[in-house]
């Protein structure tokens, strides 16, 4: 019977082109996207990539529903393949347009946790702007092996922009940087030699965890420089003074010893006590030598 008929597409204006508007309805709808008849017969399809400018995916049915009357644009016509495909977004300014000037590097925003990855989180920042905030620049102190242990998919971040790739279409984000390092002040105050009371909060076959004042550092100390003077060993939830052997901001470790407070005393008094023997012996030595040597210098006066 169709075949009574003309083709629809043969009745399609021949000037259409790429890049013209349309109009038509909505008729068919898929997660992937939605088809719509242009004109009697014939449809064209609305990918969901197409309906909006954000990267992130969603079904067609959040966009539009069968029956909505929509304008879309031309982005593929093949008229002997009879297929054309239509984009909604494109009738909208694209927001990477001017992205260097609404988001420089260096300037701070509010967005919203949208998805993570094992290695960072995707915040939006608006409608088609996505940025990356990569684990390692969520916390200068926590140490964190997955985002969702610091924060929740839907909540609002803070953020400063550290990097812009336009070509890729790429932000990278960071929210540590909105303030200051405090192992830059760490640094100084844990430097190594410095003496610090802290508490053995885990302790294990290797060593223990111990916690100082400043929640923030947590240090190791190996298992053998757990030895107190008297032979024991620290346990788990005892208090005691600890000397810092290894500090590193980059990787914020931190090495301590309390075995090396006593030994090092210890070396210190053995040194004193060789000094001095060794300085007594010297003035012996040269007493003799000149005792020696005024009897010489009789003897050679007497002959």
């Amino acid at each position: 019977m169709k075949q009574l008929e003309p083709h629809p597409w043969d009745a399609l204006s021949a000037d259409l082109k790429v890049g013209d508007k349309v109009k038509g309805k909505v008729v068919v709808l898929a997660d992937y996207g939605a088809f719509v008849e242009i004109a009697p017969g014939v449809e064209g399809l609305i990918h969901v990539s197409e309906m909006s400018w954000s990267t992130h995916l969603r079904s067609a049915g959040d966009f539009v529903k069968v029956g909505d009357e929509v304008e879309a644009e031309v982005l593929t016509l093949d008229r002997e393949e009879r297929k054309i495909s239509l984009g909604i977004k494109q009738l909208t300014k694209d927001p990477w347009e001017n992205i260097e000037s609404k988001y420089p590097v260096g300037s701070q925003h509010s967005g919203t946790v949208r998805n993570f990855t094992n290695f960072g989180v995707f915040v939006e920042l608006e409608e088609g702007i996505d940025g990356l905030i990569y684990i390692s620049d969520l916390s200068w102190t926590k140490k964190i092996k997955h985002p969702s242990e610091f924060c929740s998919v839907g909540d609002k971040l803070d953020v400063v922009v550290l990097e812009l790739d336009l070509a890729a279409r790429r932000l990278s984000l960071g929210h540590k940087q909105l303030s200051e390092n405090p192992w830059d002040k760490f640094e100084t105050k844990y430097a190594e030699g410095t003496v610090h009371s802290g508490t053995a909060v885990e302790v294990f076959d290797k060593g223990a965890q111990v916690q100082f004042e400043d929640v923030e550092v947590e240090a190791f100390c190996p298992s053998r420089l757990l030895e107190k003077e008297d032979g024991s060993k620290i346990k788990k939830g005892e208090v005691a003074d600890f000397k810092v052997i290894e500090f590193n901001k980059e990787f914020k470790r931190v090495v301590v010893s309390h075995t090396g407070l006593f030994r090092d005393e210890e070396k210190r008094n053995v040194k004193e006590a060789s000094a001095k023997t060794a300085s007594s012996g010297e003035e012996k030595t040269t007493l003799g030598d000149i005792d020696a040597l005024a009897e010489l210098k009789k003897k050679m006066e007497g002959k």
